[in-house]
């Protein structure tokens, strides 16, 4: 059986590398390529992180298409404070030999869509923005994409940027309303599914250590998230490596919720935040599955593997 195309749209960032990593280990599926955005820090800081993790990953033969470098209407902050200035903990590393291809990431999902037409799998780690202009060219998208997959969302308001929103979806509200009221059926990981999934920093310290120049690499870019997230947790997390187990292992999710979601956009208190029909009052059929448990031991072997190929 051949593997699975699989494309990835993201603004790399530390948990967006790790993620990137999972599906580069994927017996599975095969990476046909990275879209990247601006979000975690700017478009020039995440598509230079996708060209150096492939490159220390060995990897020459995926490409990486730069995409929107701002949201589609209003100005966002970045997750700089997480993740480093550059988005790579500001380690200094020294640039990438490999170049962005010169076709725009909206672009390239829709060339990719055709190419692999009822067999794409899209993965979104980032902002929704390079998918909604994609969306805005050509509204039939969704009728080729085989699987997609979101990274977003917080769906009972817990959120991680704002007290009711999470980053991605908070990054650019527009792009996500646009996705979500186009695309009939998605996946979604949310942020209170990543607290739900927690591992713990000892464990990924001996994945890092035993995972050679990659591992030590991914340790070193690490270190300014990690050492924010234990300042107010004992456990660390990986939304966007969550978010790339259900993509590659659907059969390993547990428990999960179809329900309408739907993108608030205005507001100052709840712009971005997402809301959910949970008790399905609305007459309008469900868009999303929501993930709600994830095998334990599957995504943690995941992710350890990940780190040592």
């Amino acid at each position: 059986m051949p593997p699975i195309p699989l494309l990835i749209d993201t603004d790399p960032g530390v948990d967006d590398a790790l993620a990137i990593l999972m599906a580069l280990n994927s017996p599975l599926h095969r990476v046909t390529g990275l879209c990247i955005a601006a979000g975690n820090v700017g478009l020039a800081h995440t598509t230079r992180n996708a060209l150096k993790l492939l490159e220390v990953a060995g990897v020459r033969q995926v490409p990486v298409y730069a995409g929107c470098d701002r949201p589609l209407l209003h100005p966002a902050l970045d997750a700089a404070f997480v993740h480093g200035h550059d988005g790579f903990g500001d380690i200094g590393y020294a640039d990438p030999a490999g170049r962005a291809e010169p076709l725009h990431a909206a672009l390239a999902i829709l060339e990719q869509s055709h190419r692999h037409a009822g067999e794409l799998l899209l993965v979104t780690l980032g902002p929704l923005t390079n998918l909604a202009l994609a969306l805005r060219l050509d509204p039939s998208l969704p009728q080729r994409v085989a699987r997609l997959v979101v990274m977003g969302g917080a769906v009972t308001g817990r959120g991680n940027i704002t007290p009711s929103a999470e980053f991605n979806i908070a990054f650019d509200p527009e792009a996500a309303h646009v996705v979500f009221e186009a695309w009939p059926r998605f996946d979604l990981v949310d942020w209170e599914a990543t607290l739900a999934h927690p591992f713990a920093f000892e464990d990924a310290t001996r994945w890092m250590r035993d995972g050679g120049e990659l591992g030590a690499f991914y340790e070193a870019i690490s270190r300014t998230s990690r050492a924010f997230t234990a300042a107010r947790s004992e456990h660390w997390h990986s939304a966007d490596g969550l978010a790339m187990a259900v993509a590659l292992a659907p059969d390993a999710l547990l428990e999960w919720a179809d329900r309408r979601i739907e993108v608030e956009l205005q507001g100052p208190l709840y712009r971005g935040a997402t809301r959910v029909d949970w008790a399905q009052h609305g007459e309008r059929a469900a868009n999303a599955r929501i993930v709600q448990r994830f095998d334990p031991q599957r995504y943690l072997g995941m992710l350890s593997a990940a780190l040592r190929r």
